[in-house]
């Protein structure tokens, strides 16, 4: 089982003294052997991960896409959350997430300034490679997660709609409520959060102001979106059972997902997830109203060995900037 990362917010909080960063461990399977990509810093001359700091406004998950195009040149999206580490540096702690991050057949290319060197390398000589001992804890719950085949996994993520224009100031008919000035800016960066697993489709709810929470990043990404009357408050309400076998449906393609619904539809979706996961990952999800924030956003790692097991659970909130 992959470790979760306890954090429910964008990132873990900064204060005097203490660094946040974030990072990937990329891997492939070379004739059917595992591989991960270590680089070298010649800064300070050590074999370490893709991994960098925090712009403001950034979350970690974007955090650690954008540090891994930068220095090795990969576009990738992110897989099961690693172990969490912390040592200590000049200004007090550095903290730093890691996530698998699958990369098939993309050629890694040193940014020659942060980075000069590549290799890929089996588990055991990166062990021998790396120069921080605290590196090797994401190594060992990327290999427990490739023994147990729970490595190759795709990306089940539901969201709660952005903030909504109030229903007392709204007269019209209650799917077409929008959202509100906040609430379209809570889109734009959902859809930046959503990049870092980039889901290939987006199922939602017709009502207005979901279709708006996801339309910027369907836009950006091309995206194909399915609109479901079942994950409505009012089908849901009615109908409770064609709810959740909306939900099971999308587990049943195995494909890469987002799926945005509404605060009182929530507790039906997490009760068909937690069905496909052990007891220890149910305990991650929200149980108590409203579940999420409006635009937050809980990312599940489905297993693409184990059918509809899944492995991992994340909470993030995105900046609304």
């Amino acid at each position: 089982m992959a470790a979760p990362i306890d954090d429910t917010t964008a990132a873990p909080p900064q204060g005097a003294g203490r660094v946040i960063a974030a990072g990937t461990l990329c891997w492939r399977l070379e004739k059917g052997r595992l591989q991960v990509l270590i680089i070298h810093r010649p800064r300070y001359r050590d074999w370490s991960w893709p991994k960098g700091k925090l712009d403001p406004g950034e979350t970690t998950p974007e955090c650690a896409i954008r540090e891994t195009f930068e220095e090795v040149g990969l576009s990738v999206k992110l897989g099961i959350p690693l172990a969490t580490i912390s040592y200590p540096v000049s200004s007090g702690e550095k903290v730093v997430l890691y996530w698998a991050a699958r990369t098939d057949r993309l050629r890694p290319v040193p940014d020659g300034k942060e980075v000069d060197r590549v290799q890929w390398v089996s588990p055991e000589k990166a062990r021998d490679l790396l120069s921080n001992p605290s590196d090797v804890e994401p190594l060992d719950a990327l290999v427990a997660a490739h023994d147990a085949k729970d490595l190759h996994t795709w990306p089940l993520i539901v969201v709660r709609h952005a903030k909504a224009k109030p229903r007392s100031s709204w007269s019209r008919a209650e799917g077409d409520r929008p959202l509100a000035a906040t609430g379209r800016r809570q889109a734009i960066a959902v859809s930046r959060l959503l990049q870092a697993w980039n889901p290939e489709r987006v199922v939602s709810s017709p009502w207005e102001r979901c279709v708006q929470t996801i339309s910027p990043y369907v836009n950006q990404r091309s995206a194909k979106l399915k609109l479901v009357d079942a994950l409505t408050e009012r089908d849901a309400a009615r109908r409770p059972g064609r709810t959740r076998a909306s939900v099971e449906r999308v587990l049943d393609k195995r494909r890469s997902v987002a799926l945005c619904t509404h605060r009182p539809v929530l507790p039906l979706v997490f009760s068909v997830l937690a069905g496909h996961m052990p007891a220890a990952l149910r305990e991650l999800l929200p149980v108590d109203d409203p579940y999420l924030a409006p635009g937050e956003a809980v990312i599940c790692q489905v297993s693409s060995s184990n059918q509809g097991r899944i492995v991992s659970v994340e909470q993030f909130r995105a900046y609304d900037d």
